[in-house]
């Protein structure tokens, strides 16, 4: 069974993007290449990974996301500064 990741990479525009992985850099070399990457990754370049959190199988991943997704972007820089 693989370890899962949350991550959160900081866009050009300096939003930010939330995903899971199971490798965080071959998915965000994948953003990078725009290839298999997300769509919000059009019309803006992802710059770099901000923030890791591992430990995690498929399902909690998932919810952790969902939780991070829902916080505001002040709350979401908070979690990046630690």
């Amino acid at each position: 069974m693989n370890e899962w990741f949350v991550y959160l990479i900081r866009a050009t525009d300096q939003s930010v993007y939330t995903g899971i992985t199971t490798d965080v850099e071959r998915r965000f070399n994948e953003h990078l290449s725009g290839r298999a990457g997300a769509k919000y990754f059009r019309g803006r370049s992802p710059v770099e990974v901000v923030f890791t959190e591992g430990g995690h199988n498929r399902s909690s991943a998932s919810i952790r996301e969902s939780q991070i997704k829902k916080l505001s972007r002040q709350q979401k820089l908070n979690l990046i500064k630690g």
